[in-house]
């Protein structure tokens, strides 16, 4: 039991190899990769610049927030 247990890592290691392998072979799925990547950099980049634009805003807000909380005791 305990050497079936222990060919589990080196059958999904052996799977995992195997699918890089099709994966750099195939040249449909490349243009598919490629898509995902840099769909995923563009997401990245809005939420950055969406975040420089927000974060003085918030940061004012907050302090406005909390000035007001000294107040309230």
């Amino acid at each position: 039991m305990w050497q079936k247990i222990m060919k589990i890592p080196r059958k999904a290691a052996g799977k995992v190899a195997e699918t890089v392998i099709a994966l750099k072979n195939d040249e449909r799925g490349l243009s598919g990769v490629v898509v995902a990547i840099l769909l995923i950099l563009v997401a990245v980049l809005a939420i950055v610049l969406i975040w420089g634009f927000l974060s003085g805003w918030l940061q004012e807000l907050w302090e406005q927030i909390t000035g007001r909380a000294g107040g309230i005791s």
